[in-house]
């Protein structure tokens, strides 16, 4: 067999920026614990859902990537938390198999809400299950314009 990745590759997952910290380490446990890595995506997932309280499809809007895509990366990133958690092991933060653009802007509730206003306003132009593919392009435009894209 040969060592080939096998499947289509991943889509780059966008991130608001690069975590500060990419170590946690448990205190109190004697000898050196084992570890937990977390990619950069889960450790993004985490911090949508988890701290800053997005919905999963607001969550999957802000790193660019589908709900189901978004849902499976959150439950592997929360299930090695708990897993690091509850046996004392380190968590170290690191990039992982994907591809992973960082925005130019801090992408916020306030900002997503005026995303979604955006984009039901721009495709009001879909009429009768066909698309209207300019205004499509302009919203899509506008999108990255308002949220940011990673610099080339």
């Amino acid at each position: 067999m040969s060592s080939a990745v096998r499947g289509r590759p991943k889509k780059v997952r966008y991130i608001q920026r690069m975590p500060k910290v990419v170590q946690f380490s448990p205190r109190g446990r004697p000898g050196r614990p084992d570890e937990i890595e977390l990619t950069l995506d889960q450790f993004e997932a985490i911090k949508l859902a988890d701290f800053q309280g997005f919905h999963q499809d607001e969550g999957a809007m802000a790193m660019k990537i589908s709900r189901p895509s978004f849902g499976r990366i959150l439950r592997e990133a929360r299930k090695k938390v708990a897993e690091a958690l509850v046996m004392g092991k380190i968590v170290k933060i690191r990039m992982g198999d994907v591809q992973v653009g960082v925005r130019k802007a801090e992408f916020t509730q306030e900002a997503l809400e005026k995303e979604l206003q955006a984009f039901k306003a721009k495709t009001a132009g879909i009429v009768h299950g066909s698309r209207n593919l300019k205004s499509k392009k302009v919203a899509s435009r506008d999108m990255e314009e308002r949220l940011g894209t990673p610099e080339q």
